[in-house]
């Protein structure tokens, strides 16, 4: 297949990344966990990987059906572009790292406004950590509204099924950094987000709290003050736990918390706006 084709069909990159992902999986549980190479909240548990690739089957569809609206808005915005740019390997290495710079502020706001956090904590419920942790996410994120955060990219002048490629690329780069099993790799975590860096995100030790939201760069978490290392073991998962494998429960019971919260009679209206617009309380 031909990189053009996948430009064209930015939608096909993660299928075509699946079978890699899978044999990952496959190897992580059959030469880390069952030789006992890996500890035990790395272990691979069979309602929870069920979970986790149901939770990733709702996700991809929700994006495909939304997926037609939100191209046709990038199409029209396209239109208002600032700068005609075209793609080489030097534009497209810009829009690599411009993309990546917008993950880091929509990975920010995930985890410091509740209406995002509301979709992003089924990402950080489970309290294990394997590659098919990766795989949880929610069908939520285009109400949460992830998909305004690649607008500037598209007004700046990078074609809309470029954008989409990028943000996908970035999203399957980041299924690398969910695993115990690389522990650390040296001087390219001065650079790159690793393993060790996305562990630290996934505590929910206190020192390791909304620390390392970066996609691909860990530079952005170094400048904005956002950084922790991997120092005490990681504990995983969040302070008010779901405590559930049903990927309904997963993605909505925190959507239920939040609208049980602004329906208190007794707060004003500033009050009520401020339940979705306010860090996730669960987490203060």
């Amino acid at each position: 297949m031909e990189f053009q084709t996948i430009i064209d069909h930015p939608e096909w990159l993660l299928m075509l990344l699946a079978p890699l992902f899978v044999g990952l999986m496959l190897a992580e549980y059959f030469i880390g966990q069952r030789r006992g190479k890996l500890p035990e909240n790395s272990a691979y548990k069979l309602p929870e990987v069920l979970c986790n690739f149901s939770l990733a089957g709702m996700h991809q569809l929700a994006d495909l059906l939304t997926g037609l609206l939100i191209v046709k808005l990038y199409m029209w915005l396209f239109g208002w572009k600032l700068l005609e740019i075209e793609m080489n390997v030097t534009s497209f290495i810009t829009l690599l790292i411009l993309q990546d710079f917008c993950y880091y502020w929509f990975h920010r706001a995930s985890h410091r406004i509740r209406w995002m956090w509301a979709a992003h904590v089924a990402h950080h419920s489970s309290e294990r950590m394997n590659f098919s942790t990766a795989f949880r996410q929610s069908l939520m994120y285009p109400i949460a509204g992830m998909w305004l955060f690649w607008v500037p990219l598209v007004i700046l002048g990078f074609e809309p099924k470029w954008v989409i490629f990028a943000v996908l690329l970035n999203l399957g780069l980041q299924f690398f950094v969910h695993t115990q099993w690389v522990r650390s790799l040296g001087l390219i975590e001065l650079v790159f987000n690793t393993p060790s860096h996305h562990r630290v995100h996934h505590g929910k030790n206190p020192q390791y709290i909304d620390k390392n939201y970066a996609g691909v760069l860990i530079i952005w978490d170094k400048i904005f003050g956002t950084f922790a290392p991997e120092v005490e073991a990681v504990r995983y998962g969040i302070t008010k736990p779901v405590n559930s494998d049903n990927p309904i429960t997963v993605t909505f019971s925190e959507w239920r918390d939040m609208l049980q919260a602004a329906q208190d009679k007794r707060l004003s209206l500033k009050q009520q706006i401020g339940i979705f617009l306010s860090p996730p309380n669960d987490k203060e």
